[in-house]
C-alpha cells in the first residue's frame, strides 16, 4: 500500500495525501525557484521532517524517563545552496519548558534520541545539522 500519493496540480503546486489518514498537505515552489511561495516547499518539508521526527524521537525517549516534553518548541532555520540546489545546512533550536528541571544525565539521553532520528539518519552526510538545546 502506498504511504503518500501526490498530484500535481500545476503552476508548480503539489497537493500530498496521506494515504492512511487523508489528511492533505500542499507544496509551492519557493518565491527564489519560480513559484509563488504560498505553501511550504519541498525543501521547507525536509527540514520540518527533520525537526518533527528529532521531537517526536525525544518524546519517545522522554516517556521512558517519565518526563513531560509537552509545549516544547522548536524554531527551524533551513540555509539552501546553489550548484546543485540543495539543502546546505538546517538549523534547529529546541526550547525546553522552563519548569521542566533535567538532571545532566537526562539532558544527555534526549539529545543523543534527537541525533538518532531516522530522518537525520536518512539524509545526505554534507548536510550541515546545526542543533542548540536550550533546557
Amino acid at each position: 500500500m502506498n504511504t503518500v500519493e501526490t498530484v500535481y496540480l500545476g503552476e508548480l503546486r503539489t497537493q500530498a495525501t496521506h494515504v492512511a489518514s487523508q489528511n492533505s498537505i500542499f507544496t509551492d515552489a519557493p518565491v527564489d525557484n519560480q513559484g509563488k511561495g504560498e505553501a511550504f516547499s519541498p525543501t521547507d518539508l525536509v527540514a520540518a521532517a527533520l525537526g518533527s521526527c528529532m521531537m517526536t524521537i525525544m518524546g519517545i525517549e522522554a516517556r521512558t524517563l517519565q518526563i513531560d516534553l509537552s509545549e516544547t518548541k522548536i524554531s527551524i532555520t533551513k540555509i539552501m545552496a546553489a550548484n546543485p540546489r540543495r539543502i546546505a545546512e538546517i538549523k534547529i533550536q529546541f526550547d525546553f519548558p522552563k519548569h521542566l528541571d533535567l538532571s545532566e544525565s537526562q539532558q544527555k539521553h534526549l539529545i543523543n534520541a534527537a541525533r538518532n532520528c531516522p530522518v537525520s539518519k536518512s539524509l545526505h552526510p554534507d548536510l550541515k545539522e546545526n542543533l542548540v538545546f536550550n533546557f
